[in-house]
């Protein structure tokens, strides 16, 4: 069939799944639906990404990133200034990626999330909330604010969660705010 000078061919992959791929007079291939889907949502996570880092995931950064300096400091805090650099690197990059229960976390992981709690958790996520403040002041800013204030959980307890690639994830596993 041939709209607007492409034809349109159905086939399959060599792993047995659909294909739809568009060509050209020349027989070029140059779209294929759901490779375009999947780099539409990398287009967006991208731009989510930089209008995060530029309205407030930098400095949200810094602060996770002082807060593992200060936690470095004493060698017993050296397991808490590796959270503070782990969420840090979270913090300034965020669209892409998910937080999810780690199924083999024990009693140490509610002991460090009391630490955290009492040593750099309340401050960064007071952090995250003056930034939610800011940043649901104008329309652009109120999804960041939404997805900072999700972040609080996470700046609170870090200890018995992971923070994986949202693509590692299946459907069912994927919380509904990750994109």
């Amino acid at each position: 069939m041939a709209l607007s000078g492409l034809t349109r061919v159905v086939g399959s992959t060599p792993s047995g799944r659909a294909s739809v791929r568009a060509h050209d007079r020349l027989g070029h291939s140059w779209l294929d639906t759901e490779t375009a889907h999947l780099e539409g949502i990398l287009r967006v996570r991208t731009l989510l990404n930089v209008i995060w880092f530029v309205f407030g995931g930098f400095w949200l950064a810094v602060g996770y990133a002082f807060a593992g300096l200060v936690l470095c400091l004493l060698i017993v805090t050296i397991p808490l200034g590796v959270a503070a650099f782990r969420m840090a690197s979270y913090a300034i990059w965020p669209f892409g990626r998910a937080v999810v229960q780690q199924p083999n976390a024990g009693a140490g992981s509610v002991v460090l999330n009391i630490l955290w709690i009492v040593l750099a958790g309340w401050w960064l996520a007071l952090e995250h909330v003056i930034t939610a403040v800011a940043q649901a002041i104008t329309i652009i800013g109120i999804p960041l604010a939404i997805a900072n204030l999700k972040m609080i959980p996470i700046s609170l307890f870090p200890y018995g969660k992971q923070i994986v690639p949202t693509d590692s994830l299946s459907a069912a596993q994927r919380p509904l705010h990750s994109l």
